[in-house]
């Protein structure tokens, strides 16, 4: 039992003390570890501090060299800034010094301008006034001159070539087509077998006559021309339909109302066929291709129009032919360029029933019935109502002029012919320095004598264009009007 609890006691002693040696070996094992720790910690603090550190200082030398920079921009722009400051102190006390300088010259030129405006005044016997508007006189004239000579210089440069090349093509296209021109009248001829026959034209009381001339929109004149009747009327195609009817009247002999009636019908009916195979006749001859039919019998209308008494149909093919050879020699379309010079007056055929200028009237013809823009636009282009577009539309505008200028083409009233040539030579007269003038060429020129002394050749020239341009606002004419000024000097001595 002792021994027992000797033994247990011997073991638990053992135990006791073999658990205090672990004890004992788990602290110092654990200070072990914690001192291995806490070194491995302050390390890497230290690590991290070191880092820290460093960039830090790499950012605060990035930082200072950054202010060391700016600190040399500043540096460099006060010193820039200075030296503006003092150039431009330099440049206002020069200002102001230039500006007492120019101070004193002013005074001085005024001082003097007055000495000389009172000298001149007194050795003039002028008035400020008056010397002042001799002063712009002088320079108006002087002005005149060089404006004369800058528009001569221009102009004659800008001919050379144009004028020559001009001239070649036009007089070209003239020789190669060349027409005959009959002037057409208000009136048409009618012969008659005897005298008898005018009786039986006007009828009982007049019936036949009125009859006639209220189914044909005409006048008949029977009793001035010996056995012949005068068919009266402005418009071309009731005048042929009156014309035709009568003839058959009086070939058929029988003379009456009903019959009347009858025979302008028939005519109508053939003057309307007459009318659409002279349109087929004048595409076919021109060669000209894909035209509607309501064209191509607008165009046998203007068999039956007249301009001046100008042939409108004939001026049309005239036209056409004139545009073609141009736009050849110059190597554009020419099928194009003579297809719009016929169809260029095609608005003269329905002008009557229709308001507006013809040109204009033409162009929305042609636009309605399929003719491409170039066509429509030489149409509407050839009397400048409207800007040519194409080289074309200025070729048909100049057909127009040569075919409507040439002489014998067209005629005039002769009081309207004599009132142009008036107002020709009045306003030539107008203009200071001409002495004379003369409308010559049937109206087509006008030549004006000025006065040598007053006028010189630069302003002879400006003379010239603005003379043209006031016909050309104030005068209507066909074709054109040569304006030319003729300066002569004369020396004249006697021997005696």
């Amino acid at each position: 039992m002792i021994i027992g609890y000797f033994l247990a006691k011997y073991i638990a002693k053992a135990k006791i003390s073999s658990a205090e040696i672990s004890a004992k070996n788990i602290i110092e094992n654990a200070e072990r570890e914690a001192n291995s720790l806490k070194k491995e910690t302050e390390l890497q603090a230290k690590e991290e501090a070191y880092n820290v550190k460093k960039d830090v200082e790499i950012e605060i030398r990035q930082k200072r060299v950054e202010m060391q920079r700016l600190e040399s921009s500043l540096i460099n722009r006060s010193n820039s800034l200075v030296q503006k400051i003092e150039s431009l102190e330099k440049r206002e006390k020069l200002l102001n010094n230039k500006e007492k300088e120019l101070e004193n010259n002013i005074q001085k030129t005024n001082n003097l301008y007055q000495e000389q405006r009172n000298e001149l005044i007194k050795i003039s016997n002028m008035s400020a006034e008056e010397a002042k508007k001799e002063l712009l006189s002088n320079l108006e004239k002087e002005l005149t001159h060089e404006t004369g000579k800058m528009i001569k210089e221009i102009e004659d440069q800008a001919k050379v070539e144009a004028d020559k090349k001009s001239r070649q093509i036009i007089s070209l296209a003239i020789q190669r087509y060349s027409a005959d021109h009959t002037v057409e009248t208000t009136t048409s001829f009618v012969p008659l077998p005897n005298e008898d026959m005018k009786g039986r034209i006007i009828g009982r009381e007049g019936r036949n006559i009125r009859t006639f001339e209220m189914l044909t929109g005409v006048d008949l004149i029977v009793d001035d021309t010996p056995e012949a009747v005068i068919i009266s009327g402005f418009d071309p195609i009731r005048r042929e339909i009156a014309r035709l009817s009568l003839e058959k009247l009086i070939t058929d002999g029988r003379i009456q109302p009903a019959r009347i009636e009858e025979i302008i019908e028939k005519t109508k009916v053939i003057v309307n066929n007459k009318i659409q195979e002279e349109g087929e006749q004048v595409v076919f001859d021109t060669n000209i291709k894909n035209i509607n039919p309501k064209l191509i019998n607008l165009l046998g209308k203007l068999k039956y129009r007249t301009s001046y008494g100008q042939n409108v149909l004939q001026h049309s093919i005239e036209v056409a032919y004139l545009a073609e050879i141009m736009a050849s020699e110059i190597g554009v379309n020419s099928q194009l360029a003579k297809r719009a010079g016929l169809l260029h007056d095609i608005g003269k055929a329905v002008d009557h029933e229709i308001e507006g200028a013809h040109a204009l009237i033409g162009s929305e013809i042609a636009k309605k019935n399929g003719e491409s823009f170039e066509v429509i636009n030489a149409i509407a282009a050839h009397h400048s109502e409207v800007e040519p577009k194409t080289i074309e539309a200025v070729l048909v505008q100049s057909a127009d002029a040569i075919s409507a200028s040439r002489p014998g083409a067209r005629r005039e009233m002769l009081e309207t012919y004599i009132k142009r040539l008036e107002k020709l030579e009045e306003i030539a007269n107008s203009f200071e320095g001409v002495e004379r003038a003369f409308a010559i060429q049937a109206g087509r020129e006008i030549r004006i004598i000025v006065n040598p002394e007053e006028i010189d050749d630069y302003t002879a020239k400006k003379i010239a264009r603005d003379i043209s341009k006031k016909v050309e606002k104030n005068i209507d004419y066909p074709g054109q009007i040569k304006v030319m000024v003729i300066r002569e000097t004369r020396s004249v001595e006697y021997a005696k």
